[in-house]
């Protein structure tokens, strides 16, 4: 799983028909212990599961994950949204 922050969104007027109805939306990959910051700028399109929008940190999944949370398995989608985060506690190392 990734954490990220939705960072925009991408119309498609003319998509695949399994894709027809998706919100799809730029997330850019942050550090897990970062309070916000972008992790370098690796920043990819995923499709919303969860009602997600600009500005929130998201939990996303890729790979057959991705498709099994549309419960569409023949969808080209390779990175879904499956939960916005309220969130992150990480325990500093001493």
């Amino acid at each position: 799983m990734i954490i990220g922050k939705v960072i925009g969104n991408v119309w498609a007027t003319r998509k695949e028909e399994a894709l027809s109805g998706l919100k799809l939306m730029v997330v850019r990959r942050e550090a897990a212990c970062a309070a916000g910051g972008p992790y370098g700028d690796d920043s990819f399109v995923a499709v919303d599961c969860v009602g997600a929008g600009i500005g929130e940190r998201v939990l996303v999944v890729t790979g057959s994950s991705a498709r099994m949370a549309l419960r569409t398995p023949d969808a080209p989608v390779d990175a879904a949204i499956v939960g916005i985060i309220d969130e992150v506690k990480v325990p500093s190392e001493e």
